[in-house]
């Protein structure tokens, strides 16, 4: 496999951490293998509610996917040369990402033979077909550029050209993949929160500040445990992408309000009513809401202020607000807060189960696995000395 001795060399530290890791893997898969005789009854859906935290992380996710073209369009179109170093570790962000969002639509059909009837009876009018295609072929795309550019690096020689249009292809598709799951419930009649023209805009304002505010952490962390650094430069324009992308995603969300208490419509009203106020009682969601808006709030405070944003320590803390604000707002509200109330007017309360919960932990492990054998390839690489004295690899792409 590709580079993978690389991952199978490390410290005391990298094996606990891997070690944990597996422990949390095995819990979900014992939980999911439980799921599997007795079915989804183990969660906490029911027949008002039909997608839960399965799909609500699905839907989060896509868009940490799609936000790697934030670093790839203005390296390779834009010339801007600070964001080189990123490149490698936001196509490998996207890589797990996308694994991860294949994996809770997988636990979500319930059964695995479900998966293999969209390829076998591929239907071009279907929404979830064409979801499908767009995440495959993105994750196919980021797999050849990463394995391409990585492997010139390490022998010191520049990338063969076929890889400029594949790379080209590739910033359009990332916008493809979470305008397509936008589509996926704006098309779907009866769920009056989904139903909304700005959807699809909605969601990439949002994956633009929730990708890169991960990405911003990463690089950090990375900074810390090991020798690598993109660079404080790469790292502040990134946080301006995060700084302009979090404002429009609040102002979005704030049409939202507007259109629907503004016209009275109960149909658009009533969901969010119960996402933020609850309804006859059922509050359940209400808090949680309210701690999206109020870290969404704190951390434009520190965001638009260069004051604090040119400080790492209040830009950790603003990355880390943006990204649970919309792990909160996308990751739960958004989805659950669709199905009440129901077409029929119930108000059914939705609360993930122990097993359920415990999948979802799995898949995050699986992803951060994914992720953490990956930069420690791409960190092997870089650290270790070029096998010819090329000079270092850029790949040219004009538009």
């Amino acid at each position: 496999m590709f580079m993978f001795e690389k991952a199978v060399t490390g410290s005391r530290r990298y094996w606990l951490w891997i070690g944990a890791l597996a422990i949390v893997i095995g819990l979900g898969l014992a939980c999911y293998l439980r799921q599997l005789q007795v079915g989804l009854m183990i969660t906490g859906l029911s027949r008002d509610v039909t997608w839960g935290l399965y799909i609500a992380q699905f839907t989060f996710l896509v868009g940490v996917a799609a936000s790697a073209v934030m670093v790839v369009l203005p390296y390779y179109l834009h010339d801007c040369k600070a964001f080189g170093p990123l490149t490698i570790l936001g196509e490998f962000l996207a890589i797990a990402a996308v694994i991860m969002c294949m994996l809770f639509i997988f636990v979500d059909m319930g059964q695995p033979a479900r998966v293999l009837n969209v390829m076998l009876y591929p239907t071009p009018h279907s929404m979830m077909f064409w979801d499908m295609v767009s995440l495959s072929g993105y994750l196919v795309l980021n797999a050849t550029i990463a394995r391409v550019t990585l492997r010139a690096e390490r022998e010191g020689v520049k990338p063969p050209h076929w890889i400029k249009p594949v790379i080209l292809l590739s910033i359009p598709w990332a916008v493809s993949i979470h305008t397509v799951t936008a589509f996926l419930y704006s098309g779907l009649p009866g769920r009056s929160l989904w139903l909304t023209a700005i959807l699809a805009p909605r969601f990439l304002a949002s994956a633009f500040a929730s990708g890169p505010s991960l990405l911003i952490l990463l690089c950090l962390l990375l900074r810390r445990i090991s020798r690598f650094s993109v660079g404080r430069e790469a790292i502040q324009k990134l946080s301006i992408i995060v700084t302009y992308a979090m404002v429009i995603s609040v102002f979005f969300v704030l049409m939202e309000f507007f259109t629907a208490f503004y016209s009275r419509i109960p149909e658009h009203t009533e969901s969010l009513r119960y996402m933020f106020f609850g309804l006859d009682g059922h509050t359940g969601l209400a808090p949680w809401m309210w701690v999206s808006m109020i870290l969404a709030a704190a951390s434009l405070v520190l965001l638009i202020v260069p004051r604090y944003r040119h400080n790492e320590k209040f830009l950790v803390v603003a990355c880390g607000m943006v990204f649970l604000s919309l792990w909160i707002d996308k990751g739960i509200g958004l989805i659950v807060a669709a199905f009440v109330p129901s077409p029929l007017g119930a108000v059914t309360d939705y609360t993930p189960s122990l097993p359920e919960a415990l999948i979802v932990l799995a898949i995050w492990a699986i992803g951060a696995l994914i992720l953490t054998v990956l930069y420690k390839i791409a960190l092997s690489v870089r650290e270790e000395p070029l096998r010819s004295a090329a000079p270092p690899v850029q790949v040219e792409v004009h538009a």
